[in-house]
């Protein structure tokens, strides 16, 4: 398999500057509208990105869950390295591969943990299973088998099996508040178009990048 004559071309439209928003949060709900309506694949998908002490990136894909103005949610086990790495350096990015349209989104922000009255609220919506397996994993531990995790999920299901699941003390939420946002779309010739919204104090500034 030769890996160099693996390639396509992009076509199908452009961005122009006249298409863009004031807020961007405007053409983000647009754009993951157009993909939902598409039925892409977990379009709310997001790879999100954390360095760890040593300046080591890590690379992880978790699912948007909320966003508005104020930010881009998402939950996860306080106790991963995802979350540990955060409480030390809350620089984060996101990165949502919507490859079927030809887009991408790429955010950079702050991640600030979310209040436990909206951890509460979020948990609480959650199907059953979920919520069990939220105890069941001290997730980025290191586990003997999978048989171990499996025996800890029917141990808990059955202890939870009446009245609710009560929310772990060590699972919680993620608001990034956002610094920048770039819109990528596919160009042929592989001139695509790519703008960046970057936060000045109350408003976005816009630039157009070269591809």
């Amino acid at each position: 398999m030769e890996l160099s004559e693996i390639r396509r071309e992009y076509c199908q439209g452009g961005l122009r500057r006249d298409d863009l928003p004031t807020e961007p949060v405007e053409l983000f709900t647009k754009w993951l509208k157009q993909a939902v309506d598409a039925q892409l694949t977990d379009p709310t998908a997001m790879t999100i990105a954390t360095v760890d002490e040593f300046g080591q990136p890590f690379q992880r894909i978790v699912l948007l869950k909320h966003f508005d103005t104020k930010g881009f949610v998402f939950y996860t086990n306080l106790g991963s390295r995802k979350a540990q790495q955060l409480q030390n350096n809350g620089n984060i990015s996101l990165h949502f591969p919507w490859h079927p349209l030809e887009r991408q989104v790429h955010i950079t922000g702050q991640a600030v943990k979310l209040t436990a009255m909206e951890n509460m609220a979020y948990f609480s919506s959650r199907p059953k299973e979920s919520q069990i397996a939220a105890w069941a994993s001290k997730q980025s531990s290191r586990i003997s088998a999978r048989s171990a995790l499996e025996s800890k999920y029917l141990e808990l299901k059955q202890k939870f099996a009446k009245g609710e699941v009560p929310i772990p003390t060590f699972w919680g939420g993620f608001r990034v508040e956002v610094k920048s946002i770039e819109f990528w779309q596919g160009g042929e010739r592989r001139l695509h178009d790519r703008f960046l919204y970057s936060k000045q104090d109350s408003r976005w500034d816009i630039e157009r990048l070269a591809p």
